[in-house]
Parts: structure tokens; sequence; C-alpha cells
């Protein structure tokens, strides 16, 4: 078995105005910019299909886009979270995992539950919402990692329901969502939106670096003695893990160059 999982980093979607001339080559038409992207980066968060509903045509369209190798991260439909009962989220939830995810087949990544700032933490209820998720859809295995941004969730309770359920907690390095850097799955996953449009790789140089050495940790198995925990007591068991970054929010026009930039260094 190898000492280390997988680091794979990239930005959130494929189409962002700035990005047809910062980022895609003179005259690349729209209809090419994803087979182009997905051969840039090993992975893409997929932010569309948290406000629209898509068909199955449409995710094997996206695998076959992609090279081998290659990942989507999908963000759950905003119906499944954005709601006052968690618990009652079943029926919404099988409505977006049965549009067709499945059909990404290998090129399914981790699927990211986001919840509002608003939404504080309610150990029994989150707890069914935990429960709710399903270890696989149409025989794909699912990966599953839940965003919070509230400070209500800072606390042993959410890591421990994390764990027992083995979800991953994002790692969320931004100005005013908690950070949570608690091992709770079996992959890790960071959103990085502190960057800034002003560095050509939408983070410094030396951030990268410092980035990098926390995946690389992160990877062995290990957490990075640098970032808050919400429970220092407990550690999750060492073992390797598959490390997923993702460039988002501040720094987009940017957002791509960093992925790339990152990945030059995974490589070493």
């Amino acid at each position: 078995m190898s000492s280390s999982g997988k680091i794979r980093a990239g930005m959130g979607g494929w189409t962002f105005e700035p990005w047809d001339t910062s980022f895609y080559p003179e005259k690349l038409s729209k209809a090419k910019q994803l087979q182009f992207a997905t051969r840039q980066v090993p992975t893409i968060e997929v932010n569309g299909t948290y406000y629209s509903s898509f068909k199955e045509p449409t995710f094997v369209k996206w695998a076959n886009e992609a090279p081998d190798g290659f990942v989507y991260a999908l963000k759950g439909n905003r119906f499944v979270t954005n709601r006052k009962v968690l618990g009652e989220a079943g029926e919404s939830m099988m409505r977006f995992l049965e549009s067709g995810v499945a059909a990404l087949g290998e090129k399914l990544g981790p699927i990211l539950w986001q919840f509002a700032p608003f939404k504080k933490f309610d150990e029994d209820d989150f707890g069914a919402f935990l429960k709710l998720l399903p270890e696989k859809q149409d025989g794909v295995k699912l990966r599953h990692c839940v965003e919070v941004r509230n400070p209500s969730f800072v606390v042993p309770e959410f890591v421990a329901l994390a764990r027992k359920h083995d979800v991953a907690i994002v790692f969320a390095d931004h100005a005013t969502y908690p950070a949570i850097a608690d091992v709770t799955g079996d992959f890790v996953y960071a959103r990085l939106q502190t960057g800034s449009d002003d560095i050509p790789t939408c983070y410094a140089p030396k951030a990268l670096d410092e980035w990098l050495a926390r995946a690389k940790t992160w990877a062995q198995g290990g957490v990075p003695d640098d970032l808050p925990r919400a429970d220092p007591s407990s550690d999750a068991p060492m073992k390797p893990r598959d490390v997923f970054v993702y460039f988002i929010t501040s720094g987009k026009v940017h957002a791509p160059h960093g992925a790339m930039a990152f990945m030059e260094r995974v490589k070493g």
C-alpha cells in the first residue's frame, strides 16, 4: 500500500468570462473549453449542480470530455441542504443522486454538501441528514463531504458525528467561515478562498508552498499542526488519504493558474 494518497488541485467550474482571455487559448471555442480545462488540472468542482438540475446525458458528456484519471467534484443541489429540517431531505437527495451522477463512473469525485451561514449545528438533525447519505448510487461508490459556515459547528460533537458516518469536513480557507481541519473521512477536501486577482497564481508562491506541505501531511494520514481543529483531543486513524484542493471565490480570475502552479509543486 502506498504511504501517501493522491493530491489533486483544481478550480470551481470551467466557464467564467475573464478566463476567455486569462486562461483559455485565443480563439478557442466555448464548446471546447471543458476539454481544454480538464487537461490542465486533474479535477474541477462543479458549481452548477448546486443551482440547477442536470440529466444523465450531460453527465455522460462531461465524462467523455475529460481524460482518464480526471475527477469531478459535484456540489449537491441546494434543495437538499437549504431546509429547516435536514432529516427531511431524503426525497430531494434521491432526486439529485438519481439524476444521472453515476454516469460519471470513475470520474465521479466527492459530492460536496454545502450549508448556508445561518444554518446552526443541531446534533440530532445533522445526524439524521448524514444518515441519509448513501454509500453507492447505481453501483458507483459515493464519497461525501460537508461544508458548514456557522461557528456553532466548531464543537467536538460535530467532528464525532462526521467521523461516525465517514463524511469529510471541508476545510475552508475563508475570511469568515469556520476553519475546521479535523480529519473525519477517508479523503480530505480543502477550499482555498482567500486568493487575489492581483496575484498571477491566485495565491502567492509562499502560500502555495505552505498549502502543499499541508496537503502532503493530509495525504500521509496526518493533520497539519498549523490549522485549527474543533476537537484537537481526537485523531482519525493514520492512513493514506486522497486530498482535493480547490481554488475558489477570491482570486477567481487566476484560480486555474493557482491550481496549475499547485500541481507543478505536487509533481515537484
